[in-house]
């Protein structure tokens, strides 16, 4: 199963809008797909426990089922810092128990795993950790999301230079245009297109109901099959 760690360039690049796009893409081609997200702040109190809307979403979009603690093993209720939800919950996080729970569903049959993580590359797990941490623990190449709009370039430069830096690979990048009224779009891309040494995979335009259904259909297919069939 082709695994890949799914970050952005901060926390409303669209990480999870992406994700499912990249999850329903590539189900319609025929491949199953599955998505681990190890850690969600925000959640909201069901009868079942609680719940994250990025991980119910994760879990419409991918074709093979699994339980939802499975998809989300850690759930915190605060909107808050991941680190700063776990303390106000009376818990911690750690590398250890999140890699522990990552490898759990990187166990299952499937063709593509996507591991989102939370906000940007070096979102806090506690005083010592982050979430990049745990993408190094993984070992596994990396999908960025870059949020397309005022001041994409410096974050996504800063992004790709944190995670080189970290030892890990850029299996490629997604533009998301959240912007719809951004000045000089086109420029702006083609400038991230020349000083990010890695595919761009897929331009996704501004759309209005954030469908990643709708969203998929900018994914090309030969996108879709080197992330899958690329050894």
């Amino acid at each position: 199963m082709k695994t890949y760690f799914v970050t952005g360039t901060d926390t409303d690049a669209g990480k999870t809008f992406v994700s499912c796009a990249l999850l329903y893409a590539a189900g319609l081609l025929g491949y199953k797909t599955l998505a681990h997200k190890p850690v969600a702040a925000g959640c909201e109190r069901t009868e079942q426990g609680l719940r994250n809307s990025d991980a119910t979403h994760l879990m419409a979009a991918m074709t093979e089922y699994e339980e939802y603690e499975m998809v989300n093993p850690i759930a915190l209720e605060p909107a808050i810092a991941p680190h700063i939800a776990a303390q106000e919950s009376g818990s911690s996080l750690s590398v250890a128990r999140s890699a522990g729970f990552a490898r759990g569903i990187m166990m299952a049959r499937a063709d593509l795993l996507l591991i989102e993580g939370a906000g940007g590359w070096r979102v806090p797990l506690n005083r010592r950790e982050t979430l990049a941490d745990l993408a190094k623990n993984l070992k596994q190449p990396v999908i960025l999301v870059v949020g397309i709009k005022l001041g994409c370039i410096n974050h996504a430069l800063l992004t790709v230079e944190a995670i080189k830096a970290d030892g890990l690979t850029i299996a490629g990048w997604v533009a998301n245009q959240i912007d719809p009224e951004m000045s000089h779009y086109k420029e702006n891309l083609a400038t991230l297109a020349q000083l990010i040494t890695a595919p761009l995979l897929a331009e996704i335009p501004y759309i209005q109901d954030h469908s990643w259904a709708e969203a998929a259909k900018s994914i090309p297919e030969p996108a879709l099959r080197y992330l899958v069939d690329n050894k």
